[in-house]
């Protein structure tokens, strides 16, 4: 698909300009620094991946412009720190997926998928290397600015390489019930809250190594959760105001059985009609 006329990364890059600009620019632009902006990096990608997963193309696009205007934004404060301009970070990008295709461009290829992970890693230590990271640990490499759910499955990942990993997801399963019985234990101990969260971690950690050996992304499994609690707490609401009722008033037993009737709704559309 073509792009449309008139518009291309050159608009937007003067757009950038024009916004930052000491003396005509927005004065919210202005003020802005790597720091502040950050936040709104990491979420843009999170609505990337919103879009995505109710699959609507036209938002994804817009979510995917959103993002790139972030790339911009970082580049166009680099360039008037004198540290780099939009052309680095792209040239930059091209020449890191040559390095790390070589199998796609003119060098060897791999027997598998395996093979290739190999190389990758073995690719990313040379590069590290290069830069004076002196940290040969098979867990290098993971960065710390992260959500930490992701970090521990990356970290998990990594220690599988090597072989430190559970052959299946039984013991998984069971280690989580060890987890929770600790969690337990803390709980009826009255335990203090550096204790409770050791403890908590400990779950959470295994719950990421469970979604991993299961092959399920933990970021899309809490977001599928998370609309459906928000979907039917919403539907809650709605069905303790259409009997002239405020949710907020209600027992937790009212509430529980209206949390019931909305299941019961999912279950079997007709139920409630």
């Amino acid at each position: 698909m073509d792009a449309p006329a008139g518009r291309g990364i050159d608009d937007l890059l003067a757009i950038m300009a024009r916004l930052r600009d000491r003396e005509h620019g927005c004065p919210w632009d202005i003020e802005q620094t790597f720091a502040t902006i950050a936040p709104y990096t990491i979420e843009e990608a999170y609505e990337v991946a919103d879009a995505i997963d109710r699959n609507d193309p036209a938002d994804l696009r817009d979510e995917l412009g959103d993002l790139l205007l972030q790339v911009v934004f970082h580049a166009r404060m680099a360039e008037e720190a004198g540290q780099f301009a939009f052309a680095d970070v792209v040239a930059a990008i091209c020449d890191k997926l040559v390095r790390r295709h070589p199998h796609v461009f003119g060098g060897p290829g791999f027997d598998s998928v395996e093979a290739q992970s190999r190389a990758w890693d073995a690719l990313k230590a040379a590069e590290r290397a290069d830069k004076g990271d002196a940290d040969d640990s098979a867990l290098a490499g993971v960065a710390r600015g992260l959500p930490e759910w992701q970090r521990a499955l990356k970290l998990q990942a990594k220690a599988a390489r090597v072989g430190f990993d559970w052959p299946g997801v039984a013991p998984v399963f069971a280690k989580l019930q060890e987890e929770l019985a600790e969690l337990r234990a803390e709980f009826e101990q009255g335990a203090d809250p550096a204790r409770l969260t050791d403890e908590v971690g400990d779950v959470l950690f295994v719950c990421v190594n469970l979604a991993r050996h299961a092959k399920v992304d933990v970021s899309q499994a809490l977001r599928h959760a998370n609309a459906k609690f928000e979907r039917r707490f919403r539907c809650m609401e709605a069905l303790a105001a259409a009997a002239g009722r405020d949710l907020a008033g209600q027992p937790l037993d009212a509430q529980e059985a209206l949390w019931d009737a909305v299941k019961a709704r999912e279950r079997d559309p007709s139920a409630g009609a």
